[in-house]
């Protein structure tokens, strides 16, 4: 459903999270590692989370990636999505189709546009802090 720089997007972000959240700042190289995504690949990610203000990048010795703490639970993955794939998300058809709408439906067009509302809902009310606590907890995990 998300492409792959948008999976890594996220993933990205919930480490930065759980770093920040220690007051640490993170190297491109670990993140690449953490979420076992190509260095390069992962760069134009961080890129773009850095331009839409998601993340920070702090350069010098002691530079890296951080999100403020005061931030990470106001950071949507909504936010992260968009940053990354925009809002395709929400108009693409089921099928792939190039013109499906009301007007001329998918066979799939009612049954997704009920997963796309309830998607973008989740998206919009899950927060950054929730994911990172979550694994800072043991909960949920990053890796395999």
């Amino acid at each position: 459903m998300f492409s792959k720089a948008c999976e890594y997007g996220i993933r990205a972000s919930i480490f930065i999270a759980l770093n920040s959240f220690e007051g640490r700042r993170v190297t491109p190289k670990e993140i690449a590692v953490e979420i076992d995504s190509p260095a390069a690949f992962t760069a134009k990610i961080l890129q773009a989370l850095v331009r839409n203000k998601i993340v920070n990048s702090v350069k010098g010795a002691y530079g890296g990636f951080e999100i403020d703490k005061n931030k990470i639970n106001t950071i949507k993955l909504s936010d992260i999505v968009d940053a990354i794939d925009g809002d395709n998300i929400y108009k693409g058809c089921g099928l792939g189709l190039k013109a499906c709408d009301e007007d001329r439906p998918c066979p799939m067009h009612d049954k997704f546009k009920v997963v796309r509302e309830e998607l973008k809902m989740m998206l919009e009310s899950t927060n950054l802090e929730d994911l990172a606590l979550d694994i800072k907890e043991g909960d949920t995990f990053l890796r395999r």
